[in-house]
């Protein structure tokens, strides 16, 4: 089963690298979040994937054509301008009709058991699953007993609302929903699968960790380095 990264965005709120490298390609640790992703799906035996570049794509192409962790990879230049939807359109001639494949973000990682989604997507049979997480906390949550702090978790996940993590399970049909480059896939895609009855989600109460800024970046450093990569299996 194929597994499709975008990985063509400007990443503007982390330019302090994305000056110089596409986002996908920012270090944790000793290798891009890009890798630890696919680190993370190979853990679950699928290591078929279809990267969509675009914004200095020639950094992407340069480093894994000099990688042997990756033998069954494809990077696809998707355009530097064009959006999310617009990227998954580009990669319809990938596919054969009704074809099922994983699809996310070259920003973010997750220890969603991607069996169980998988084996919920086609338990309900229609076009699209998203994994739902619950949003991150800027701040610090205190326990307090009196005036005794008996807790303190340091930016915990919400424990309350939903948003979108990031890890689809798709449909071939889901092209049918996006018109052009222009197409932003959160927007009018998803809006018309809503409404059409062919969007389920998946909730994951585990780790999820988008890397926007800086900050986001050392956060999954010091979760590296004090324990290891927790999103693999």
């Amino acid at each position: 089963m194929k597994t499709v990264i975008l990985a063509g965005g400007f990443g503007t709120r982390l330019a302090e690298y994305t000056d110089k490298i596409p986002k996908p390609m920012v270090q944790v640790g000793d290798k891009p979040i890009l890798s630890h992703i696919m680190n993370f799906y190979q853990s679950f035996g699928y290591d078929d994937f279809i990267i969509a570049a675009g914004y200095k794509k020639d950094i992407i192409i340069d480093y894994y054509n000099n990688s042997k962790e990756f033998k069954n990879l494809e990077i696809v230049d998707t355009g530097e301008n064009t959006m999310t939807g617009g990227r998954i359109l580009r990669l319809k001639p990938y596919f054969t009709e009704d074809e099922n494949f994983f699809m996310t973000y070259g920003d973010g990682l997750c220890s969603v058991d991607l069996s169980k989604l998988l084996e919920f997507h086609f338990s309900h049979n229609k076009i699209a699953t998203v994994t739902a997480v619950h949003p991150p906390v800027r701040f610090g949550e205190l326990e307090i007993d009196g005036d005794e702090v008996i807790k303190f978790d340091e930016k915990p996940q919400a424990s309350a609302g939903w948003i979108n993590g990031g890890y689809f399970v798709l449909n071939s049909n889901v092209f049918n929903y996006i018109d052009n480059d222009t197409t932003l896939f959160e927007k009018e895609p998803m809006t018309k699968l809503f409404r059409d009855k062919n969007l389920r989600a998946y909730k994951h109460e585990d780790f999820w960790k988008c890397m926007d800024t800086l900050r986001d970046k050392l956060d999954l450093e010091k979760i590296l380095n004090d324990k290891g990569p927790i999103w693999k299996k």
